[in-house]
């Protein structure tokens, strides 16, 4: 077999909640994250020597461990070593269509792209759990990126519930090339204002989890519900990211003033997405705010909800 061509898509968060801090030095967390039809592409095949070489014509993207592609290769070369000695080393080779450093997981995606092809590549017979389980040790997303689809990340964001598919819900999303928030940053900043709230205990944490589980949010999912969806998105971590970036508070309110149904940042941002009623709204929307703003820096995209996570194709 030549390779494996791995189709890697973004996701967005519908909900984010930090609940306290954990043991671990991360914090606990509730969202709900959705995959995007919005996807990077990656090559994944052998080559006759050993090591690792990854490609990318995207001058932001490392070529090294700074990379989770890369790590993700390292891992299962490690864990698998007859394997990598049978097979030889790896080539890598991403097309980034997903914009970097903007709360997509887009690095986690092509991570959880180079488990999902070596897998393959390698003959392991790994399942999906099995993936998971590995792509815990490489970040918080890429659990969730294996699979895709709509669930309930809990824990750190690698304890996944799976919940009922939103496919083809159209999606308008924004993000300024000329900003980026460091995750860490935002995160850290947001304990510090508001290591307060934070509840203490596990039992806390379990309370709350049930409650969002049995929530408005949940209950608009499970009937698809594009209004009441809308009318329940949430992330903790706009309290921090917008006040100290006002253009992505800006393109957040443009948004609304052009009639999406509903609109927030995704993860530590600085994306913004907008949930529309149907492909012509969402392609108005983009006009719209496109115009208004008139920014160089500004970047758009029409596409939708996603129920698929990374998917395979021989070379």
């Amino acid at each position: 077999m030549s390779g494996y061509l791995l189709t890697a898509p973004a996701k967005i968060n519908l909900y984010l909640e930090i609940l306290g801090d954990r043991p671990d030095g991360f914090h606990e967390l509730v969202m709900v994250m959705q995959t995007i039809a919005l996807s990077d592409r990656i090559e994944v095949s052998s080559h006759r020597g050993k090591g690792i070489n990854l490609y990318c014509k995207q001058p932001l993207v490392p070529l090294d461990e700074r990379n989770i592609a890369y790590r993700a290769a390292q891992l299962m070369m490690a864990r698998f070593p007859h394997a990598y000695e049978e097979f030889g080393g790896v080539d890598i080779t991403i097309e980034k269509n997903i914009p970097v450093a903007a709360g997509l997981a887009g690095g986690s995606g092509n991570g959880a792209a180079v488990l999902v092809g070596l897998n393959l590549l390698w003959q392991l017979g790994l399942t999906q759990p099995d993936l998971r389980i590995l792509a815990a040790e490489l970040g918080s997303d890429v659990p969730f990126c294996i699979g895709g689809g709509t669930a309930i990340a809990t824990g750190r964001g690698e304890i996944l519930d799976p919940l009922p598919d939103l496919d083809g819900i159209p999606i308008v999303l924004a993000k300024y090339s000329n900003i980026a928030v460091s995750t860490p940053w935002a995160y850290q900043t947001y304990r510090a204002q508001f290591e307060d709230g934070y509840l203490r205990d596990d039992e806390s944490w379990q309370d709350r989890m049930t409650q969002i589980h049995s929530g408005g949010l949940i209950q608009a999912i499970q009937t698809k519900n594009i209004q009441a969806i809308a009318a329940e998105l949430h992330n903790d971590l706009e309290k921090v990211v917008l006040p100290a970036f006002p253009q992505v508070q800006t393109l957040r309110d443009c948004f609304a003033k052009h009639g999406a149904i509903g609109t927030m940042m995704s993860g530590s941002g600085p994306s913004v997405f907008a949930i529309c009623e149907s492909v012509e709204q969402a392609n108005q929307l983009k006009t719209s705010v496109s115009t208004e703003l008139n920014s160089p820096d500004l970047d758009l995209w029409v596409t939708q909800i996603s129920c698929h996570g990374i998917q395979a194709a021989t070379l």
